[in-house]
C-alpha cells in the first residue's frame, strides 16, 4: 500500500486547532477544500492519503489511531468502513438538515458529501437514440454492443445491487445473462479505457461514472478525443431515476479531535464547500441549490434515482454472488 503520510500516528496529536484525515480521495483533488477550511476555521487538517487499506490501518492502530475523519468514495467502501466497526454516529443538525435522508445513513455512521452516476458513453456517431434505460441493456438488439468493465468492481456492484433492489434476485439473475450476452468483449480495464474502447468502434455502448468524461474532456488532452467520440446519456431504472453513488465521510470510532471531525464534515456541506468539490472532482453536490459544473450540466438534468444509499449497500453481497453465478467476468 502506498501512502503519502503527512503526519505521525501519535497520540499527542489530540489538540485543538487540528484535525486528521485518512483519505482515499487523492490528496491534489482536496488538499483546496482542505486549504479553505483552514483558511475559514483555522483549524489545520493533516493528511494520510492511500489507494487502499485504511480501514484495516485503523483499526489496528485501536484506541491510539490519530484518525479523526475517512474521506472515501462509493458505498462499498463506506459500508466496509462501517463492518469494520471504526465509525462513530455523526450528530450533527447541520448534516440532517443539509443531506437528504436518502444520502445519509440510518444509523448516521456515514454521510454523503457529494454524487456522482452511474451513465452510459454513448458513440456518437454508432447511436442516435437518447433516452436509454438500465434494463435495456439486456436487450438483444444490443448484442456485441456494450463494453464495461469487471462485473465485480465496486462501481458495478453498486449498480447491480440497485438493479437487485428494484427487481429482485431472479430478474437480476436474468438480466446480468442478457447483459453479458451483450458484451463485445471480456470485462477490462476501467471506465476511461471503456470509452477508448467504444472510440475505436469495439462497442457502441460503454458504462461508467460521469466524472470520468469530464475528466478526460477537460483534464486529459490524450484521452480528449475519447469524450469526443462519445456522449454521456443519463439512463434511468424503468420507473425510476438514474443510479447514484456517494463520495461520504465518517467520524473515526476513536477520534483524538471529535469536534473538529464534526467542524470539517459540516463545513464540506456549506455551499462553498460543494462548489469547490463540484468543480474540482466533476461530482454532484448533495447540497440542494448549489451549482453543478457547467460540463456535468451539459449532459442534462439528473433524476436521482430514490433508492436509499443504504439500500444499495444491503444488496451488495448478494449482487457479487450472481456476478459469480452468471460468469459475468468470464
Amino acid at each position: 500500500m502506498s501512502c503519502a503520510i503527512l503526519f505521525s500516528a501519535a497520540p499527542a496529536l489530540a489538540q485543538s486547532g487540528e484535525v486528521n484525515v485518512y483519505s482515499y480521495r487523492e490528496t491534489k483533488l482536496v488538499q483546496p477544500l482542505f486549504d479553505a477550511f483552514t483558511k475559514d476555521t483555522g483549524i489545520k487538517v493533516n493528511v494520510v492519503s492511500a489507494s487502499s487499506g485504511l480501514e484495516q490501518r485503523i483499526k489496528s492502530e485501536g484506541a491510539n489511531s490519530p484518525a479523526d475523519v475517512m474521506l472515501t468514495v462509493d458505498i462499498g467502501r463506506i459500508d466496509e468502513a462501517v463492518a469494520a466497526g471504526i465509525s462513530q454516529p455523526i450528530k450533527s443538525e447541520v448534516v440532517n438538515s443539509t443531506v437528504p435522508a436518502q444520502y445519509r445513513d440510518p444509523s448516521d455512521n456515514w454521510t454523503g458529501i457529494s454524487m456522482r452516476a452511474r451513465v452510459i458513453y454513448a458513440s456518437k456517431d454508432r447511436v442516435k437514440q437518447e433516452a436509454i434505460t438500465y434494463e435495456e441493456l439486456a436487450d438483444p438488439k444490443w448484442k456485441g454492443k456494450i463494453c464495461i468493465r469487471s462485473g465485480q468492481h465496486i462501481y458495478n456492484n453498486a449498480l447491480f445491487a440497485a438493479y437487485l433492489a428494484h427487481h429482485g434476485e431472479a430478474k437480476t439473475e436474468e438480466w446480468l445473462r442478457g447483459l453479458k450476452a451483450n458484451l463485445a468483449q471480456k470485462p477490462s480495464g476501467g471506465d476511461r479505457e471503456t470509452a477508448r474502447d467504444v472510440a475505436a468502434g469495439k462497442c457502441d455502448l460503454g458504462i461508467g461514472n460521469t466524472y470520468y468524461w469530464a475528466l478526460m474532456m477537460n483534464k486529459d488532452p490524450d484521452k480528449k478525443p475519447w469524450a469526443e467520440a462519445t456522449r454521456v446519456v443519463l439512463p434511468t431504472f424503468a420507473g425510476g431515476g438514474t443510479h447514484v453513488n456517494l463520495s461520504g465521510v465518517l467520524l473515526i470510532k476513536n477520534a483524538p479531535n471529535r469536534a473538529n471531525g464534526v467542524k470539517l464534515i459540516e463545513w464540506l456541506l456549506s455551499d462553498t464547500a460543494q462548489k469547490l468539490y463540484a468543480d474540482a472532482n466533476y461530482e454532484y453536490p448533495v447540497r440542494a441549490g448549489t451549482t453543478v459544473n457547467p460540463t456535468i450540466a451539459g449532459y442534462g438534468t439528473l433524476n436521482a434515482d430514490k433508492l436509499p444509499i443504504a439500500d444499495i449497500a444491503k444488496n451488495r453481497k448478494a449482487a457479487s454472488a450472481l456476478v459469480d453465478k452468471v460468469g459475468f467476468d468470464n
